[in-house]
């Protein structure tokens, strides 16, 4: 049995329309410009991935909540338990940008990273709470 999938590619600028077919369990892209549009279309029918950004709590920071993002995309499907996972974590701060949060973050394979640095000073957690003192 045939099937057949069309996809835009945003690699690049010129936004091909790639179409995808799979015949017996074989793969193959047309459409494409280049050899990155094909790789791109393959690899979001066979295994789409993102990159998860969001922020996560800070204890001791001068804000209430730091950014941060997976090192690499990970599976969609780990998307939203991976996005709830972020409510759970509390870092302390100072932190640098870059800084390492969880390793193999949600069984990715990827890191979680602070995507910027943030000072020391002005709120402290309370103890069992589960929002910084007048935040988010």
């Amino acid at each position: 049995m045939r099937k057949k999938q069309q996809i835009t590619c945003i690699v690049c600028p010129l936004s091909c329309t790639i179409e995808v077919e799979e015949k017996d369990g074989a793969y193959t892209a047309s459409g494409h410009e280049c050899s990155r549009g094909e790789k791109y279309a393959l690899q979001e029918t066979l295994d789409p991935r993102r990159v998860l950004t969001g922020t996560v709590r800070v204890d001791g920071g001068r804000v209430p909540r730091l950014p941060v993002k997976t090192t690499s995309p990970i599976p969609k499907a780990l998307i939203l338990e991976a996005a709830r996972l972020l409510d759970e974590i509390t870092v302390k701060a100072p932190l640098r940008c870059g800084e390492l949060i969880v390793k193999d973050f949600a069984g990715s394979g990827a890191d979680l990273v602070a995507t910027r640095s943030l000072e020391a000073g002005g709120r402290q957690q309370e103890p069992g709470s589960q929002r910084p003192e007048g935040g988010e």
